[in-house]
């Protein structure tokens, strides 16, 4: 096991319970998903394991050993991505990595080759000898990553890479990510855009008020909700009238309008457009777009905590 949580609580000065009895293992090889909204605890969560935090009870261990600040063996196996990009503006491209990479390799010829492969790894061989304020926000991005992974550690924890960055940096940055998963590093990864999760995550752990509310791969997540497909309908002339109509269909659990479109919410079971479609036909209702999308989750967010994660 790389990672493991066991029973840990964190409350901070002014009485707010950060954390409560928080467990969690993380195994070797995996990229692991930590969603949780706002003020759920997962920074709070990434900063105890990382040393920097004290906490009042429970116990955290790293490759099986016991986490403490002083445990500078365990930290140097393990790099972190912070959300705010944190490098040295009076320094170029290369000093900053080289900077970071020298807290752990003190060898210079080593440190020079893994900061070389560092600048190839985020494509900025070309900006070496730039300073920061001279780089675009993706490429801060890039720069960001680069400094806490050079060193090659074990264990990578990713908070909020993608912030703020065009899709194509986005893009970049998932890929870069799963390579270094399948390179040897076992990743921990949160994020705000569930995509990203279900996109590179192999097993997500969901957080509410401190604690764990849901975990499981993907497709276990998506299966233990009771919705199961949402049909939109572009609605040209919406009435309150359909709404019951459209509720009546077995199955169907919450009808509303959103923008311009009627949103249909099914539990489990079979697809809904046969019947919605016959509605439509049958009441002569002028519509334009319509599609359907089996749960994602964001749904099973939604279900289990009640708020979108990006409130």
């Amino acid at each position: 096991m790389v990672v493991k949580l066991n029973k840990v609580s964190k409350t901070y000065q002014n009485g707010v319970k950060a954390l409560n009895n928080l467990s969690f293992e993380v195994r070797e090889g995996e990229i692991f998903g930590l969603l949780g909204p706002n003020g759920s605890g997962k920074t709070t969560s990434i900063n105890c394991l990382l040393g920097l935090l004290k906490y009042e009870s429970g116990k955290i261990e790293i490759f099986s050993e016991p986490m403490s600040p002083e445990r500078y063996d365990l930290k140097a196996e393990i790099g972190f991505v912070p959300q705010q990009v944190a490098v040295f503006n009076e320094l170029t491209v290369y000093e900053n990595i080289d900077y970071f990479c020298g807290l752990y390799v003190k060898e210079k010829e080593k440190r020079k080759k893994l900061v070389e492969e560092a600048l190839e790894f985020v494509s900025l061989e070309d900006y070496r000898n730039f300073y920061p304020r001279k780089l675009s926000g993706g490429l801060l991005r890039r720069l960001n990553i680069a400094c806490g992974i050079a060193h090659k550690p074990r264990l990578i924890i990713f908070d909020e890479p993608t912030v703020a960055v065009d899709p194509q940096t986005r893009n970049k940055i998932l890929e870069g990510i799963v390579r270094l998963n399948k390179e040897g590093s076992t990743i921990i990864y949160t994020s705000h855009y569930m995509e990203e999760v279900e996109q590179i995550c192999d097993y997500i752990v969901i957080m509410d008020k401190g604690e764990v509310v849901a975990h499981g791969s993907n497709e276990e997540l998506k299966d233990s909700i009771r919705h199961g497909e949402t049909i939109e309908v572009q609605i040209l002339e919406p009435k309150d009238e359909y709404l019951e109509l459209f509720k009546a269909i077995p199955n169907v659990y919450q009808v509303f309008y959103k923008d311009e479109m009627l949103i249909i919410k099914s539990e489990k079971g079979r697809t809904n457009i046969p019947n919605v479609l016959e509605i439509i036909n049958q009441h002569e209702i002028k519509y334009g777009l319509l599609f359907s999308e089996l749960p994602t989750l964001n749904d099973v967010f939604l279900e289990i905590t009640g708020k979108e994660l990006r409130d």
